[in-house]
């Protein structure tokens, strides 16, 4: 019988059976975020209250809108295979070293080296790096690990529901958090635009009934295409519109980002329609072995460039400064200046973030190699397995397994 391996707490996780179809669309999501990072945060989205936009300002927002889903889609895959899976201490300890080693190091880094931007090295910047989840640091990741903490309760709760209870209780949810929101003329002072754990809550659930019940509209050929093409052009239709009614009346002024806003209904129709594509998508072969083999890595694509010590620098290292200069001068050059330096940041950034996650990998495999030879971390990581074993029990015996 071969021997089971022991999973330590500072060692890569064991490989769960891989979906190259939705690991690419892991792939392609990770690459929208930096699209959405490298236009925001390196100044080449225009001022939607400017009285005029050139040819590669809209064909910059245009982009925007067709890379708003990104972070839905992540937030989806993370619960589509979340909600089949047991909930275990290990997983929750090795992604909170992840966060926290990219968040000291790169920060430190940022910060002594002086490359940092649009933060200040004092007190609180210091303490944002040291408690990464507990500060905000990776906003994301701070509202990935408190669902996972509710991993036990929610996986329990749609496991036990009957489809009419979970329809109810998910049309409830986006009703509270996604619709209501998108169909007002105003702001609701609850509404964290998608930055937050409960929107979170309300994707998850989504993706744990697709998972659990199927969705037959999405089975249909053309329906994927229809929402993540149809979403996206809504989206930005809709903010032109609005920036429109800005100009001629001066109200509506918050409004105007209202449709990019992760938690507005298109946005998120968009982003069930892109899964819907890619669950169609056959991917085999050696193209499936090599996405599968870098898809787990994705998540280091952003813990590298979303760091506070680099947030705001790597946009002009990767030309978005000559990208910018050439939209100002408006015409199909700008918008061919907007696309070949985009291009090249997210090849860039991506390639970077995955070699820099290989590497951390191997630094856990070594930290554990060295530590497995003392009894006190062997004893820590028999306590960890007895608690993962524990929870799989208790959710077999619960019927959620």
């Amino acid at each position: 019988m071969k021997e089971k391996e022991t999973v330590y707490p500072v060692q890569a996780l064991g490989e769960r059976k891989r979906m190259a179809n939705l690991e690419l669309l892991r792939c392609v999501a990770m690459m929208m975020v930096v699209v959405l990072h490298y236009l925001g945060k390196g100044g080449l989205l225009a001022d939607l209250a400017g009285e005029s936009l050139n040819v590669p300002e809209l064909a910059a927002w245009l982009l925007e809108a067709f890379c708003i889903v990104a972070v839905n889609v992540y937030m989806f895959l993370s619960g589509y295979f979340l909600s089949g899976s047991s909930f275990r201490l290990s997983r929750l300890i090795q992604l909170w070293m992840q966060v926290w080693l990219y968040s000291v190091a790169l920060g430190l880094a940022g910060a002594l080296s002086g490359v940092m931007r649009g933060t200040e090295l004092d007190l609180h910047y210091l303490l944002t790096l040291i408690f990464p989840i507990l500060m905000g640091h990776y906003w994301f990741m701070t509202a990935y690990l408190f669902l996972y903490l509710m991993l036990p309760l929610a996986g329990m709760a749609v496991e036990r529901m009957t489809k009419r209870q979970l329809q109810v209780t998910l049309g409830l949810l986006l009703l509270a958090f996604c619709v209501i929101k998108s169909v007002l003329p105003l702001r609701l002072e609850m509404d964290g635009q998608g930055y937050d754990c409960l929107w979170y809550l309300c994707v998850f659930l989504t993706a744990a009934y697709v998972r659990k019940f199927g969705i037959s509209i999405l089975d249909k050929k053309w329906t994927g295409v229809i929402l993540y093409a149809g979403g996206c052009l809504g989206v930005f239709a809709g903010t032109l519109a609005l920036r429109q009614v800005y100009l001629r009346t001066g109200s509506l002024e918050r409004m105007l980002t209202m449709f990019l806003e992760y938690n507005h209904v298109l946005p998120f129709l968009a982003a069930v329609g892109l899964f819907g594509i890619f669950r169609k998508v056959q991917v085999k072969g050696k193209g499936a072995a090599a996405i599968n083999r870098i898809a787990p890595y994705t998540l280091g694509v952003y813990l590298l460039h979303e760091n506070l010590g680099l947030r705001y620098s790597w946009q002009d290292w990767l030309g978005a400064d000559r990208a910018a200069s050439a939209m100002a001068e408006g015409g199909w050059s700008g918008v061919g200046s907007l696309l070949f330096w985009t291009l090249a940041a997210v090849a860039a950034v991506f390639l970077c973030g995955i070699l820099a996650d290989m590497a951390r990998r191997w630094i856990f495999h070594l930290l554990h190699r060295g530590l497995s030879c003392l009894s006190p971390y062997r004893r820590l990581v028999e306590r960890i397995e007895g608690v993962d074993a524990e929870f799989r029990r208790r959710e077999k015996d619960a019927g959620c397994l």
